[in-house]
């Protein structure tokens, strides 16, 4: 029996395999329908990935709040009428024996920009731009607005829109939470000194810094019932020489998330310093997620360029993950699961309308 293809049980919940999802955002919820509402282009391109095997899909980054987006097109659950338009994708999921799961996020100073293959520079005034929010007035690069600080008072209101968005997400019927405190996004901005420049109870010290992560992880653990699983996503490194968010500064938070809740961290790295060199190549995020399985004891997903079958089946049966997360490959082919089922002489639930096919 391939390892990649044995069930995994966190809490009450058992995923079918271990092949996996990434959130990826699509840019795309800004038709008719309304903002940050799924439609039919979310349905199609879920719903291809769990016909295709895929046990666990993570939603990508949802915004709990409008100007949590990063663009304009971003999906978002802060009111009902998200709430019922994700209703029948997440049916469709669970009907083909996948897990649904999905990504709650605030862009911080990464919002208000367009979609990516349009440049994904700052919005105009005239394109619907708004304020962008951060720990510290600190752009993310050049060309891009200085962001306003958070008051105190406002990130409790945006901890309590992470709790809101939890219980929208249940009412949804999705089975995992992740809360996305990775890649520079808000929670990520407060947890490296490169961009949090506080003098508060929320800057500073590493205890500071990592306080507002700690405290929606809290406000999410509170909503989301006791026997679902809560995921984080962290960046592991800045990859900055100094003055950045460390590997070890990793380890020393997901043994924090363990104690607050969390049953598995989603590791990646990168995204909160601009024109930073990363030494990409095969599954060079690995080591980070290994490392912290080893030291804490978490469940960890492993991601980054992991795009053959063995390679995944090896970094599971190795214990460097416990699962891996596919993002660019299961853009390029939604049935890898199935691919590498067979592949490896593991299994996959068969949607009864493809028997024909069935070997």
């Amino acid at each position: 029996m391939s390892a990649l293809f044995e069930p995994f049980t966190l809490r009450s919940l058992t995923i079918p395999n271990r092949l996996w999802m990434s959130p990826m955002c699509q840019y795309s919820a800004d038709g008719d329908e309304g903002a940050g509402v799924p439609h039919d282009w979310h349905f199609v391109h879920y719903g291809a990935r769990a016909t295709g095997g895929t046990g666990l899909i993570l939603v990508e980054a949802t915004a709990v709040s409008p100007e949590g987006r990063i663009t304009p097109g971003d999906l978002g659950i802060w009111n009902d009428t998200q709430v019922e338009a994700f209703r029948k994708l997440v049916g469709f999921l669970k009907g083909q024996g996948t897990v649904p799961g999905i990504q709650l996020a605030h862009a911080g100073r990464k919002a208000s920009t367009d979609a990516p293959w349009r440049g994904g520079a700052p919005l105009d005034a005239d394109q619907g731009s708004w304020r962008t929010l951060a720990p510290s007035p600190i752009p993310f690069d050049e060309g891009h607005p200085v962001p306003d600080e958070l008051s105190v008072e406002r990130i409790g209101e945006i901890i309590r829109q992470f709790a809101d968005a939890a219980r929208r997400a249940l009412a949804a019927g999705f089975e995992v939470a992740e809360v996305h405190g990775a890649h520079g996004y808000l929670i990520g901005e407060f947890l490296s000194p490169h961009s949090n420049h506080r003098t508060d109870g929320y800057g500073g010290s590493f205890e500071n810094r990592v306080r507002f992560a700690l405290e929606v992880v809290d406000a999410v653990r509170a909503v989301w019932p006791e026997d679902l699983p809560l995921f984080f996503r962290i960046s592991a490194t800045d990859w900055l020489e100094e003055n950045g968010w460390t590997p070890e500064d990793t380890v020393r938070l997901a043994a924090l998330l363990k104690d607050h809740g969390v049953d598995l961290l989603d590791v990646s790295s990168g995204g909160n310093a601009a024109g930073v060199r990363i030494p990409t190549g095969p599954g060079y995020q690995v080591r980070f997620a290994e490392r912290v399985r080893r030291e804490t004891g978490l469940p960890v997903a492993a991601v980054g360029l992991i795009t053959e079958a063995e390679q995944a089946e090896k970094i599971v049966t190795n214990g460097e993950a416990d699962a891996v997360l596919l993002g660019r490959e299961l853009l390029r082919d939604p049935y890898f699961a199935r691919r590498a089922a067979t592949e490896l002489g593991g299994q996959v639930r068969n949607p009864d309308q493809y028997h024909r096919a069935v070997r």
